[in-house]
């Protein structure tokens, strides 16, 4: 059955009708301001009935009212610069607002500012170095902080290399009297050369180059169901931290592997210089590199969604058309080396070179356009492959893998792609569902994942219009940031939204997501072509 596109937005028929899921575009807040972050994060607190979105462009958390999600208003907008130089992240549990909060400059320990839902302030405490995300656990009583601890300035030769680490702020004796626990990864410096042997992506060797502890840049959090163990996204890295939460230690550093783009199921778009829509195999590895990280149980088992999105540190980095190949391991190099090939492809440069003698005999490229589940252990349960860039592609193939502030047909190919970077995850009924938003060319794709070994899709909505060019106030919602999902139990309306912020258009977007009535949806997504096998029940 065809896909069709229409008003903006991509419209698809489900792979099971009995089981559908409908996301219907209710309301917007605008900020007004264009690509200047002004809308990133958001958490939602259904006491008030009001949503909470980090405003990178004022420095400030704008408190929205959502009590109609039709008609979402601004209610306060509290600034930040009392606590620190830049909002990165914000969480809410009973009514109670966390909001991280990084210092200028960013080397040196960041805050984490506590506010009542009408924006009262109430207390704030010391974290480390740059405090990207937090979340409540789910009992309320504590809040884990990621503090990235990127270097100033990002160079081969840092200035300030701050470490890495994960706060623990304990609330158990109230707001005005918390207490935080630092939680390093000083214990794996001498573990070094182990940890790159098993392929977590370390700087320098054993002997050289930062710490473990300075290397590693922890970027989001994911919590179990009880509370004890959380798992964090080492970006960078292309590894999974584990935290004991109890003893505060962290007890493992999993590595993600590489998914290898020479495989049916896993082609990719690796030029933005041929003109056209290629989304073929090539002999590269993708680094998975996840951003947002969530987690749900499953017959007693804990799962971990990524939202594969990958980052550099911009001095780690180059084009295939600048590398020197290995002849052996690529002996059509100068044909790979031509720019409507791979010659565009940003990869690695401190991975690749096997066996030291200064060529490259493997080529890694950053993120793997697609979102995973993992066991606790970090093994690969489920990639989605290809399936963002062949959606993308036939929903949108004027504007296939542009960027987020442009129109520009093809612009991203080279570099990450529909690169995804949001996720939320949600229960309806008895089935769950991951919202995955596409940071480049916007929206989000909705996936049943009620099974984690065999999820399958389930719509692409994307409400940027693209007969207007990106600017204030034009282009419809553009760069989703965050995704959040909030219950049905928890809504103001009764019905499970999805919220969208959306960085460069400064926009904060609420979907409604319903289940439709059996059998008012007929006919099947084929999806054959996109490498997936239907499955009956």
């Amino acid at each position: 059955m065809a896909l069709t596109v229409a008003g903006g937005v991509f419209l698809s028929i489900v792979e099971k009708p009995a089981q559908a899921l409908n996301l219907n575009r209710l309301g917007t807040y605008s900020t007004g301001l264009f690509n200047q972050t002004a809308a990133e994060i958001s958490a939602y607190d259904a006491i008030s009935q009001r949503l909470f979105v980090t405003n990178g462009a004022t420095n400030s958390l704008d408190i929205l009212n959502i009590s109609n999600p039709q008609a979402p208003t601004l209610f306060n907008s509290i600034s930040l610069n009392p606590y620190g130089g830049a909002v990165n992240s914000v969480s809410v549990k009973n009514g109670l607002v966390a909001v991280a909060v990084a210092a200028t400059p960013k080397t040196n320990n960041g805050r984490v500012a506590f506010f009542s839902n009408n924006g009262t302030p109430l207390n704030s405490v010391t974290v480390g170095a740059l405090p990207d995300m937090l979340t409540f656990t789910p009992d309320g009583t504590k809040i884990l902080v990621a503090n990235e601890g990127e270097p100033e300035p990002i160079s081969t030769n840092p200035v300030t290399n701050p470490e890495g680490s994960i706060s623990i702020i304990n609330l158990a004796n109230g707001v005005r009297s918390a207490t935080v626990t630092r939680v390093g990864f000083t214990g794996f410096n001498s573990q070094k050369a182990a940890l790159k042997a098993a392929r977590v992506r370390l700087l320098g060797n054993a002997n050289s180059g930062p710490t473990v502890a300075e290397d590693v840049e922890p970027e989001y959090i994911t919590i179990s169901a009880d509370g004890a163990k959380a798992w964090i996204s080492l970006q960078e890295n292309n590894a999974l931290a584990v935290l004991d939460v109890n003893t505060a230690t962290i007890t493992e550093i999993l590595p993600l592997g590489w998914k290898n783009h020479n495989l049916p199921g896993n082609q990719l778009d690796a030029s933005d210089r041929d003109n056209a829509i290629n989304i073929r195999n090539w002999p590269v590895f993708g680094m998975y590199m996840p951003d947002t990280v969530a987690s749900y149980s499953v017959n007693g088992q804990t799962y971990i969604l990524t939202a594969n999105e990958g980052d550099d540190r911009n001095n780690d980095v180059a084009r295939v058309n600048s590398l020197t190949l290995d002849p052996t391991a690529f002996p059509n190099g100068n044909t790979l080396k031509q720019n409507p090939n791979l010659g565009k492809l940003t990869v690695s440069t401190v991975d690749g070179d096997t066996d030291g003698d200064g060529d490259y005999d493997q080529l890694y490229s950053l993120g793997a356009r697609s979102f995973s589940i993992r066991d606790s252990q970090g093994n690969l349960v489920f990639d989605s492959g290809n399936v963002f860039e062949n959606i993308t592609a036939s929903a949108f193939p004027a504007f296939f893998n542009t960027d987020a502030d442009t129109n520009s047909f093809d612009s991203r190919s080279d570099n990450k792609g529909p690169e995804p970077e949001g996720l939320a995850l949600g229960q309806i009924g008895d089935r769950f569902y991951a919202f995955i938003g596409l940071e480049r060319i916007g929206g989000f794709m909705t996936y049943d994942i009620t099974n984690p070994t065999a999820p399958f899709f389930v719509s692409y909505n994307n409400s940027r219009n693209f007969s207007q060019d990106p600017g204030p106030g034009t282009g419809g919602d553009i760069s989703p940031e965050g995704v959040l999902f909030i219950s049905s139990q928890d809504s103001p309306n009764g019905q499970a939204l999805v919220v969208l912020t959306n960085e460069v258009s400064g926009t904060t977007t609420i979907y409604a997501a319903t289940t439709p009535e059996p059998n008012a949806i007929l006919g099947l997504l084929l999806l054959a072509g996109w490498g997936y096998r239907r499955k009956l029940r």
